[in-house]
């Protein structure tokens, strides 16, 4: 009843509404509680991982090379992704605890959606590591520096900055006289603009156009660094040499894999799967925002000896 009450009292016709109410998954409310463990369980490994995979890069000197630094660079991306959205999931389903303000509502889209953006282009960034790495390893070391990372990283930042920073100022020059009830579990940007009682072309046209923009040349250069670096690795003299160098690439291709197929999915049936039910659409937003930070670090300490071998070593107890 107090729900109710605050969402009638909500629905005014104020331009800028007090606040919203997340509706969570819709169709799926009384599942809440049971959908909240496997939530809370990739949650808790997104948070370990990433936290685990910063603290071995941090304290191995051996993992103090340009890969592991663009790593580094992602886990933390992992844990601002993660942090942004799944405390408030959380709450929803455990408490009921549907209302966010609604700056705080473009605080948490500015974040999510710029973050977004700033894994794809580290993916790309990681790609670009590997092309060195094996079409110039003798200049490796002296095209990857400190210096050039860093420049990589803030580049990869201002980026995603730009292009999301006008999506809460877009938002926010619309009027809500309507529901403030949000269909989803977190401020994602069509989401609230669906609530808006004005034109919405020119937000719809830029969330393509930036979409598009981002997945687009993003997924393109990384098959190109990808295409140069098959022809480099089967170039090579004997079959070992190529599993060896195309070995390398495994942890950054299931990385490329883990992101981009949930996101295209999630895209493609968010823009043409009109007779897709509401919970499916919510659900493959979900699972593509806290799927590649659960599995990430799963991939590389699997994958990658060097950190396999120092978490085994942090978990026995032992140090170097």
């Amino acid at each position: 009843m107090l729900l109710q009450g605050n969402l009638s009292a909500s629905n005014g016709t104020g331009s800028d509404p007090p606040v919203f109410f997340l509706m969570g998954i819709p169709g799926l409310e009384t599942l809440h509680p049971w959908i909240s463990i496997p939530f809370c369980s990739v949650f808790t490994v997104a948070l370990l991982g990433n936290c685990t995979l910063l603290y071995v890069i941090k304290t191995e000197p051996s993992l103090h090379k340009p890969m592991f630094y663009f790593l580094a660079m992602l886990a933390i991306i992992d844990l601002v992704l993660s942090t942004t959205t799944v405390p408030k999931i959380l709450s929803i389903f455990w408490f009921n605890s549907r209302e966010i303000s609604f700056n705080g509502c473009l605080v948490q889209m500015f974040f999510l959606h710029s973050f977004s953006t700033l894994e794809s282009t580290q993916l790309l960034a990681m790609a670009f590591d590997r092309y060195v790495a094996i079409c110039n390893p003798l200049r490796y070391a002296t095209i990857l520096t400190n210096s050039v990372i860093a420049k990589i990283g803030l580049g990869a930042l201002a980026r995603a900055v730009l292009l999301t920073v006008p999506l809460p100022f877009l938002v926010r020059r619309l009027p809500y006289c309507g529901s403030h009830i949000i269909s989803h579990c977190y401020c994602e940007h069509m989401a609230v603009v669906k609530l808006a009682c004005a034109d919405t072309r020119f937000n719809n046209v830029y969330g393509i156009i930036v979409t598009v923009f981002i997945v687009g040349l993003d997924l393109m250069f990384i098959i190109l660094s990808y295409v140069k670096i098959l022809r480099a690795v089967l170039s090579l003299g004997s079959r070992e040499e190529q599993l060896k160098a195309f070995g390398t690439c495994g942890s950054h291709l299931c990385a490329i894999l883990v992101f981009y197929i949930p996101v295209v999915l999630s895209s493609a049936i968010h823009r043409f799967g009109r007779h897709v039910t509401p919970h499916v659409h919510i659900l493959l937003a979900n699972f593509y925002l806290l799927f590649p930070p659960m599995m990430n670090p799963i991939v590389y300490g699997v994958k990658t000896k060097q950190i396999r071998d120092r978490v085994r070593l942090l978990f026995r107890g032992k140090s170097f």
